[in-house]
């Protein structure tokens, strides 16, 4: 155990972006960007509800906006603790930024900040998100079951996870 607590800080300098709080001015932005994209476009999200989602107090719900030089790239929640680790809830990198590496460089960090904790890393992705399956299966991440109509009837939701080396602590 390291002693700090994972995602306690209110800014992250990575290689090529930076993570900050997300603060409520982001979260509507944000949400009215989400509602355009997949996987929320195809489950019919609502930019009120994401708004919502991104802005209510929640004390186990890590929420961090991606920039990239002071430009707002993309988003990332983590629930912790989780299941004896942490839950990617969501992350999304805005259409000018995918494919640029960022996804990448967040899921590390996302690990780094894990280690030291509980091992598992868990994430939830909708089935017909085969980019995002693809994605997180190069990462090293399993699909462990999935789970049908969770999220909007005649869709299957995939719970992966990955497992981080060291001990789990108590």
């Amino acid at each position: 155990m390291t002693g700090k607590k994972p995602f306690s800080k209110p800014r992250y300098p990575l290689a090529s972006c930076s993570l900050r709080h997300l603060q409520p001015e982001d979260a509507s932005i944000l949400a009215r960007a989400l509602v355009s994209l997949d996987p929320w476009r195809t489950l019919e999200y609502q930019a009120e509800g994401l708004n919502r989602y991104l802005s209510e107090p929640d004390p186990f719900l890590c929420r961090f906006v991606i920039t990239v030089r002071g430009s707002i790239a993309g988003v990332v929640c983590v629930r912790h603790p989780w299941l004896k680790g942490s839950l990617l809830e969501l992350i999304a990198i805005l259409p000018p930024y995918q494919r640029s590496g960022l996804g990448r460089e967040v899921m590390k960090w996302l690990e780094q900040q894990s280690q030291g904790t509980y091992r598992n890393i868990w994430i939830l992705v909708s089935g017909f998100n085969r980019g995002a399956r693809g994605f997180y299966r190069h990462l090293g991440y399993q699909e462990i079951v999935p789970l049908t109509d969770l999220v909007k009837p005649g869709y299957d939701e995939f719970l992966l996870r990955k497992t981080l080396p060291g001990k789990d602590n108590k």
